[in-house]
């Protein structure tokens, strides 16, 4: 699938969050009131934070469709970065939100009544949240967007908090465990702000430029050094910027070598990265003339040749610790 597919694809994801996160917000916080359980209440609260997340998400997604122009040469991904970091955020707020309001609930002693409705929502709001977050996890990985990544492990969360509260709310009905409501609702808070500081690093190491993963490293070095004609490379160099990755490297050719063939080489590595890493990848190569003695020796023809053999085994310790 082409870039124009993926964003087609992401968008309608993520209005399916949007819809998703309305109609549970609505039927949970209808039912809590007229319950009277704080939990399911909480669970409400939790789904509106849902919600500003989910219409964030959708925002930044269109937004980081916009290809790049004169105001931003490297286009608009960093909006993912910042909407993961704004979900992140709201998730924190609405855990200390939940905390206050069970406790001034617990205080005043509410009654509660017909929790058989507060149980059907519950239920249909687990099915529903595990289908969604499903479908957000699988397009976010195959489109590699930060938004609905968080979108969709925000959700997936949901998931294991909206069956606590589940199982609080049986327990009150089956076995009149009243105690249980103010409980369960503080340990839903407690899921939901593990969950946003998670997001919090996340969001913050993208946001601030930290290079891609190990994982992602030793794969582009691997591109780098099967190809015949790259005597070795150092400052190796890359960051993300929403689905986007930059990439760029100073690698070392024969200095005999023309600058056609040079070209030629720094182009299939290029499609070979992309390839390998997704359409959505930005490579600069910046060619290094050496005297070629072996594959893996080889003597820089230039002036500081000492700085640059530092570098690239610099890169390589780099690259084996993490």
């Amino acid at each position: 699938m082409n870039t124009v597919g993926y964003d087609v694809l992401k968008r309608r994801t993520a209005y399916l969050s949007v819809i998703s996160n309305t109609v549970l917000v609505i039927l949970k916080l209808c039912v809590g009131l007229y319950v009277g359980a704080m939990s399911l209440i909480s669970e409400a609260m939790h789904s509106g934070v849902d919600l500003i997340a989910a219409l964030i998400a959708f925002w930044a997604v269109r937004k980081a469709m916009i290809p790049p122009d004169q105001k931003y040469d490297y286009g608009y991904g960093k909006y993912e970065n910042l909407s993961s970091a704004i979900e992140a955020v709201l998730i924190v707020i609405a855990a200390i939100m939940i905390v206050y309001e069970t406790c001034d609930k617990f205080r005043a002693n509410p009654q509660i009544q017909d929790l058989e409705y507060g149980i059907a929502i519950m239920f249909i709001a687990i099915v529903i949240n595990l289908l969604v977050s499903r479908r957000l996890i699988y397009v976010a990985r195959k489109t590699d967007s930060q938004a609905l990544e968080a979108d969709g492990l925000h959700l997936r969360s949901d998931v294991w908090t909206s069956v606590g509260v589940l199982i609080g709310l049986c327990g009150i009905h089956i076995l009149g465990w009243y105690w249980l409501d103010p409980i369960v609702a503080i340990a839903v808070a407690v899921i939901i702000f593990r969950a946003g500081y998670k997001m919090i690093v996340k969001s913050t190491k993208d946001l601030t430029d930290a290079s891609l993963s190990a994982e992602y490293e030793k794969r582009i070095a691997n591109i780098f050094m099967k190809h015949d004609e790259v005597l070795g490379y150092h400052n190796l160099r890359t960051r993300s910027a929403g689905a986007y990755k930059m990439i760029d490297a100073h690698i070392n050719f024969d200095c005999g070598m023309s600058l056609g063939a040079v070209h030629k080489v720094c182009d299939a590595i290029e499609l070979e990265i992309k390839k390998t890493l997704g359409a959505t990848v930005d490579v600069v190569i910046h060619p290094e003339p050496v005297e070629r003695v072996s594959k893996t020796t080889c003597k820089i023809n230039f002036n500081n040749n000492a700085e640059n053999n530092e570098d690239g085994k610099n890169e390589q310790n780099r690259l084996q610790k993490r």
